[in-house]
């Protein structure tokens, strides 16, 4: 035995931190070498394109005989490439971002995705939340960016009640509408099935929330004088180091429901937050916002509120239907054509 045991295992810890970070990079880096090396070999095949379409399947065919163990070099993979390299300007956001994903998710994203802010969009929110390709697919079929990049149709009075960068922060949280396509019960159900439904799926209602929802709890409960009060949902935040009272309602929108709301986030801020968190704030999910009626009752509120709109499984708009597959959907036709 060592005489100094907690010593020695500082030292394995130390090197197993070290392994584990030199390792990763050194994956980080190659997946890099491997995106802008097909990325170069686009710019080959579009400097040659006036050979026609046959000379990628005649290349094609030469690789594999002078390189048989090498993927990747079908005539399929080689027109991405070539499609890669037209599409992507060989600039800072090519080098820092693009190169940061696996070739898969680059090929779906520009399969799926036509206009480049929205794309641009679509890679960055995949870098930052690590998400596979199937979430990649499911987030572009939910229309995701129309939902949470387009600030201008969200109803908020974040910039009124939360100082400068934890507006702009919460309002890109924000989404509207919230699909919740996994719950599959008709339109009259009630709030409290809704979210029994919403937290048995937590792991699926976390996809939707974002990026660095940790759930707390449902029903939590808080006693003020003597009173007992119940909130629909608590969820923390930590990518803006806040508590987030997430309400919801099975009708339209009523501006009483911004009141209470506005109680509860002032109890939290009272009772729970810490003094190093960040003002607590909330989501206000109705059947039907009342964007008009919504943004009067929010004006004199001093509590950060976001009214959105969600959507059951029964009530996904036609706009989303037949574009939206379920994950488990997604996962197995990718091993179907992987087999």
């Amino acid at each position: 035995m060592l005489e100094n045991s907690d010593k020695y295992f500082e030292v394995l810890n130390d090197i197993k931190r070290t392994l584990i970070t030199t390792r990763n990079k050194i994956i980080e880096n190659a997946n890099k070498d491997l995106i802008l090396m097909y990325y170069n070999i686009g710019l080959k095949l579009i400097e040659n394109n006036k050979w026609g379409s046959s000379f990628i399947d005649t290349l094609a065919k030469d690789l594999k005989i002078e390189f048989p163990t090498i993927k990747g070099m079908s005539a399929r993979n080689l027109r991405y490439m070539q499609k890669f390299a037209s599409e992507f300007d060989n600039d800072e956001f090519l080098q820092h971002d693009v190169a940061k994903l696996p070739w898969t998710s680059i090929t779906t994203i520009m399969d799926q995705v036509k206009d480049k802010e929205q794309r641009n969009w679509y890679i960055i929110e995949s870098i930052n939340d690590g998400w596979p390709r199937p979430i990649i697919i499911h987030q572009i079929s939910s229309k995701l960016y129309e939902r949470q990049a387009l600030l201008e149709n969200k109803t908020t009075n974040f910039d009124e009640t939360l100082p400068t960068p934890n507006n702009e922060q919460a309002k890109e949280l924000l989404k509207d509408p919230y699909i919740f396509d996994f719950i599959t019960a008709d339109k009259d159900v009630k709030e409290l099935d809704i979210e029994r439904e919403l937290t048995t799926n937590i792991t699926k209602l976390l996809l939707e929330l974002g990026n660095g929802f940790a759930f707390v709890g449902r029903q939590y409960h808080l006693e003020i004088e003597n009173e007992d009060y119940y909130i629909d949902l608590l969820f923390y935040n930590l990518k803006v180091r806040s508590y987030v009272v997430i309400e919801l309602k099975t009708t339209e929108f009523r501006p009483e429901y911004a009141g209470k709301l506005n109680f509860y986030l002032s109890a939290i801020d009272k009772y729970v937050k810490d003094e190093n968190d960040n003002p607590t704030f909330g989501i206000l999910l109705c059947k039907d916002k009342k964007k008009v009626t919504a943004e009067l009752a929010l004006k004199d509120i001093n509590k950060p509120i976001g009214v959105s709109e969600y959507k059951i499984l029964s009530e996904i708009p036609a706009f989303l239907e037949n574009t939206l597959p379920s994950i488990e959907d997604i996962e197995k036709r990718l091993e179907k054509n992987s087999e």
